[in-house]
């Protein structure tokens, strides 16, 4: 089994701010392309070390809001205002790119377990 090219968790903080500058790049530019190959990166770096149970974004937020001793009162302003919070929470409303970033960039959860395929 290859393990990941992000060896450190410095070239892994590294790579997210450079996905930060380029995450609006449009698909199959220099940058778009760019944009995927990292996203490949940090998800197999986040799963080989940050390994959790498969969950739904909401259990994650849960989650890790729990683990910090914090209630859902305390994702206003990083996800939306008190009645967004209470739709995303409820599972009423989905997460946006926006709410997505807030919550890596100032809750610290890793991008792979708020983004779920379908």
């Amino acid at each position: 089994m290859i393990k990941s090219l992000i060896k450190t968790d410095a070239e892994y903080e590294s790579i997210l701010a450079r996905i930060e500058m380029i995450m609006d790049a449009l698909p199959n530019t220099p940058e778009g392309d760019e944009l995927q190959l990292l996203s490949v990166l940090v998800e197999k770096y986040e799963n080989e070390n940050y390994p959790l149970p498969d969950a739904d974004p909401i259990d994650v937020i849960q989650y890790f809001i729990e683990q910090r001793g914090l209630k859902a009162k305390d994702l206003v302003g990083i996800i939306g205002d008190k009645a967004i919070v209470s739709k995303v929470m409820s599972r009423e409303r989905k997460l946006n790119l926006r709410m997505v970033r807030n919550l890596h960039q100032k809750a610290k959860i890793p991008y792979s377990l708020l983004i779920k395929e379908y």
